[in-house]
């Protein structure tokens, strides 16, 4: 057992035996001053009187300014226990320096060179210096005794103005004081009294700065919605604005009057005018700032290569066969032939496990270099060319309940910082209902967004769908408003979305298109292109069509007594829909599904699609390419294909009996140019790049965002100042970006558990820093 006493002991002897070592080792330094060391405080007294026989030796200058006082020296007690012990050891030869500064040619150089504010005394720094280390401890109070010595002696000296400065010097610094403090306030005061400092920094600048009235005119005409809500109309608020810029629209008459014009002046002139004025001082000022001002990320790409970057951001992957796998992939390829941009198409990355959940006949990937491999052959098979664009992946889970791929982590953050210029996100409010991470609009100068999937109609057929769907629809909404500048969707089956058109953006593969040319000719020729009836082709879900198939054959059995319909599927719901078929012993065949542009679909007549859950059905477009007839709804869905004549839609489930029998008992028309045309990816592309306004964009027209001046040169609008309606989709984000940080909140509305970060086989597979390191737990949402 230790006891504290015995410890404190051998603390101590350590401490000595530190000490000893210490002296020793100094002691051999001054071997000089080791055999008159017995001399300590009292010595250090009398070096202090010697001070005064040296000042009896000055000159008479130095005695006339020091000849006021004499010093009185005071010095601090000092312990003579161990710090008289540890003096004596080291025996300085005091005798020695007392004889030789007591010299009064020494003297007289000493004070030469030191001044008459110099502080003599024993510099023991070194010693200081040296034993720190060991006997800091024992040390401490003696130095700290002779700086209090030191500084009562300098404290003394300077109240008795013995060593006082010079009084001719100080009186001549005081005077340089007043003088300068007398020349500073005129000048200031006459500056601003005159207001030359004011003009003068005005006429200095090439462009100048903006006025009061002007930068009024700037905040009414900037909240002019907000205004609108206390019944200030925009009428009003232009006059106010062409008031407050009384001197540019004197300028604009005078202009009129010059020209010949009746002066009369158009306020749209004014506000172009302002916009000016302020796009010229800002880029007088270097500001670059894009629109969206502290909304907005200031680090977007500079396109300097001449070419922009399009990153397109999908849901779905091959060899997956859905619409969302498909058709960005077509997107991306097309885009990238025109060679006018840059493509990179993010798809998801599934881990072993959701792979095998996922992709049709057990095919899995190692790595995302052989998925990659296999997409680009797919391509190129059905393309005919090769796609010069870049496959990049993302980490993504596979949810059962919702049949859907959910991102992992923050998506936007897998395109790099210079290539973030143009995003198409596909289904974008799929892709940032858990989006926890960068503002899309933030990162990227112009975000389109390409709604694919009509969920309302999914969600209302579950379980408390009507509830599910209204909040998922404002959801959306939200969604779109904080991360989408423009929307385009495919037909008006979707919901109604802020920022959105309608327009079908999506073409068919060019093999059905071959296909369609190959019965054309057949039947120029006059052979038979179609030997079978009739057949449907869809993923097997009941959600998928597979419920309104089954309810009009089962509701018509007799009236199409005889028909035969082959279908062809795969799905969660198989073994349920073939069973209820059964059951109702309807007359369906049952197939595996296959490739729409298999040889086997090739002889079929008839295509029959009675969903209403589609938003743009692909195989309703592709089976029209191949020259078949259609029967479908009179539905949204299938507006864009109505106008071909192959296309039968029926409004009710009598009307569809007759468009099956007309089908099967007439011959389809064959394509003209231009509807084959119309269905092909060339003009989706077409359509897609004129209705996202992204013509302007690639021939770098920033439409609203550059003002022509008088030169013809073209300068930036300033757009710095945010609107109202920006701000509040800012605070959109943000709160979406709080609440999505939140795994209760996100677990509550049925994100899959782990989904804000990518996991650890993402890290594995696709070479990823763990999302401790990539984004650390300090960040914050910028």
């Amino acid at each position: 057992m230790n006891f504290p006493a015995m410890n404190n002991g051998r603390q101590t002897q350590t401490a000595a035996n530190s000490s000893s070592s210490a002296f020793s080792f100094i002691s051999k330094g001054w071997r000089e001053v080791r055999d008159s060391a017995d001399a300590d405080l009292r010595l250090m007294k009398d070096r202090a009187n010697s001070f005064k026989n040296i000042a009896a030796s000055f000159d008479r200058e130095i005695e006339n300014l020091i000849n006021s006082a004499t010093p009185t020296f005071t010095v601090p007690p000092i312990r003579q226990s161990s710090e008289i012990e540890f003096m004596k050891k080291l025996h300085p030869k005091i005798s020695e320096f007392r004889r030789v500064y007591s010299a009064p040619e020494i003297s007289r150089k000493v004070m030469e060179k030191c001044g008459p504010r110099a502080n003599l005394g024993i510099d023991l720094s070194r010693i200081r210096s040296t034993i720190a280390a060991e006997v800091y401890g024992t040390m401490e109070e003696d130095m700290k005794g002779i700086i209090e010595f030191n500084k009562v002696r300098s404290e003394k000296l300077n109240e008795e103005g013995q060593f006082g400065e010079w009084e001719p010097i100080r009186v001549l610094k005081t005077r340089f004081r007043e003088f300068e403090k007398k020349n500073s306030t005129v000048e200031i005061f006459a500056g601003f009294k005159n207001n030359e400092i004011v003009e003068k920094v005005k006429s200095s600048l090439e462009v100048p700065p903006l006025d009061v009235p002007e930068l009024l005119a700037v905040l009414v005409r900037q909240s002019g919605l907000f205004l609108d809500q206390f019944g200030i109309r925009r009428n009003l608020c232009d006059k106010i604005v062409e008031n407050l810029c009384s001197k540019r629209k004197n300028q604009l008459v005078l202009r009129s009057l010059v020209a010949g014009e009746p002066p009369a002046v158009d306020p749209d002139k004014i506000n172009d005018e302002l916009d000016l004025r302020i796009a010229s001082v800002l880029q007088s000022t270097g500001h670059c700032s894009e629109s969206g001002g502290s909304w907005t990320d200031f680090m977007k790409p500079d396109v300097t290569d001449g070419k922009r970057h399009v990153a397109i951001v999908t849901t779905a992957s091959l060899p997956w066969m859905t619409g969302t796998a498909v058709n960005p992939l077509f997107r991306a390829a097309y885009l990238a032939k025109s060679e006018k941009q840059k493509v990179t198409l993010l798809v998801p990355w599934l881990c072993r496990s959701d792979q095998e959940l996922v992709y049709p006949n057990n095919l899995t990937f190692c790595s995302p270099e052989e998925q990659e491999n296999y997409i680009r052959d797919w391509l190129e098979e059905r393309v005919g060319f090769k796609a010069d664009f870049r496959i990049s992946f993302y980490p993504g889970k596979f949810s059962r309940e919702r049949r859907s791929i959910i991102p992992a982590g923050d998506t936007s953050q897998f395109i790099p910082s210079k290539d973030a210029d143009i995003a198409i996100l596909e289904e974008p409010e799929h892709l940032n209902w858990y989006h926890h991470g960068k503002r899309w609009t933030d990162k990227f100068n112009h975000v389109v967004g390409i709604v694919h999937t009509n969920y309302l109609e999914y969600i209302k057929r579950e379980k408390n769908g009507a509830l599910q769907a209204f909040f998922v629809k404002h959801i959306n909404n939200l969604v779109i408003r904080a991360h989408c500048h423009k929307v385009l969707r495919l037909s008006a089956a979707t919901q109604d979305m802020p920022k959105s058109v309608i327009c079908n953006v999506h073409g068919v593969n060019p093999k059905f298109l071959k296909i369609g040319e190959k019965v054309a000719a057949e039947r120029e020729l006059g052979q038979q292109a179609f030997s079978k009836g009739a057949y449907f082709l869809g993923k097997m879900v009941w959600a998928k069509g597979y419920k309104e198939l089954i309810d009009l054959l089962a509701k018509h059995k007799n009236d199409l007594d005889g028909f035969k319909l082959d279908v062809y599927g795969n799905g969660e719901d198989a073994h349920e829909v073939q069973s209820t078929a059964k059951r109702l012993d309807l007359n369906l065949n049952f197939q595996k599904g296959r490739d729409h542009a298999d040889d086997s679909l090739h002889g079929y007549k008839v295509f029959i699609n009675p969903s209403v859950s589609d938003v743009l059905c692909t195989a309703t477009a592709e089976a029209l390419a191949m020259g078949k007839f259609v029967v479908c709804a009179d539905h949204p869905s299938n507006e864009f294909f109505s106008s071909f004549p192959n296309c039968l839609t029926y409004k009710s489930p009598e009307d569809f009996v007759a468009k099956v029998k007309e089908a099967l008992a007439n011959e389809p028309q064959p394509l003209t140019p231009e509807q084959r045309y119309n269905l092909s990816w060339e003009a989706a592309t077409k359509r897609f790049i004129e209705y996202s306004e992204l013509d302007r964009i690639l021939n770098n027209e920033h439409s609203g965002t550059m003002i022509r001046k008088s030169n013809g040169k073209l300068i930036a609008r300033s757009v710095s100042m945010p609107t109202l309606s920006e701000m509040v989709d800012g605070g959109i984000a943000f709160a979406h970006y709080c609440l999505t940080g939140n795994e209760f909140l996100r677990l509550c509305t049925g994100a899959i558990p782990g989904t804000r970060d990518y996991g650890r086989q993402h890290c594995k597979d696709l070479h990823l820093l763990p999302p401790q390191v990539e984004s650390p737990i300090y960040g914050c949402y910028l």
